[in-house]
């Protein structure tokens, strides 16, 4: 695909390992992407220079503490840059570990005045690092990814050891539901047992994928970026025309193309 200058932030710290998956799926989409080193911020390179942001899988400064909370804290200084880009509209994807990221900092799902951690990422019900393919479903109205995977099940890759959604309090999980931010579930292949091993953490209601009530950050468990292509599915997948992380990126492009012309 042609690039048009749309331009793409991929971050990342000692620890991230899905950088060079997601800078060439960005790319390959239309993104102009880039290499975003934490410690160039605020110096060489500055968060709203970019029309998307990307925080790529991992286990970031070696996950110590929690899965992502390393990474969180050397980003909260850069706080005001961070809700000045989410209030101008565009995407903030987190990846896995990045999704973890996002949780740390309070910007998932976001439903509290105060900015304060509603929700976290739990140590998978099996108590084990599940790494294998899934399934998901769309399972909302977000004008982000409903051309594409409406009404579609897709296979996709996960990797984690702390990958359960959890939320403090019912209110919170109401406010997710009554503002539509679960973007994507686990299911099976015929869109309907969603228990394990299909659900492979246990998330809350088979939760794979959350926006804030904006629409605009977003964070999933699942790999995208490792299934760019057809061949890279499991299965009779590879039978399907274009793999799950082309419809993911090219929804991100779209919708950032569509923001920024």
């Amino acid at each position: 695909m042609q690039n048009d200058g749309l331009k793409a932030g991929v971050l990342r710290v000692e620890g991230t390992n899905n950088e060079e998956e997601a800078f060439l799926s960005l790319k390959r989409s239309g993104f102009n992407p880039d290499y975003v080193h934490i410690s160039e911020l605020g110096t060489k390179k500055n968060i709203n220079d970019y029309d998307l942001i990307f925080i790529p899988g991992g286990f970031s400064v070696g996950d110590y503490i929690r899965a992502g909370a390393l990474f969180a804290a050397r980003l909260r200084p850069f706080m005001k840059d961070i809700n000045r880009f989410i209030d101008s509209g565009k995407l903030l994807i987190g990846v896995c570990n990045g999704f973890q990221v996002l949780s740390e900092l309070g910007l998932l799902p976001d439903t509290d005045k105060e900015k304060n951690r509603t929700m976290a990422l739990a140590i998978n019900d099996s108590n084990r690092f599940e790494c294998r393919y899934t399934y998901i479903k769309y399972s909302s109205k977000s004008k982000v990814f409903k051309k594409y995977f409406d009404n579609k099940i897709f296979q996709v890759p996960v990797a984690h050891l702390e990958g359960k959604v959890t939320f403090n309090n019912e209110n919170t999980l109401d406010e997710v539901l009554n503002n539509d931010q679960i973007l994507f579930k686990y299911t099976d292949i015929s869109g309907n047992n969603s228990e394990y091993p299909w659900n492979p953490n246990g998330s809350i209601m088979d939760i794979a994928s959350l926006s804030n009530k904006y629409g605009n950050v977003i964070g999933l468990m699942p790999h995208p970026e490792r299934v760019y292509y057809n061949y890279q599915l499991m299965n009779d997948n590879i039978y399907h025309e274009n793999g799950t992380g082309e419809y993911f990126f090219k929804s991100l492009y779209s919708y950032t193309k569509d923001l920024v012309f």
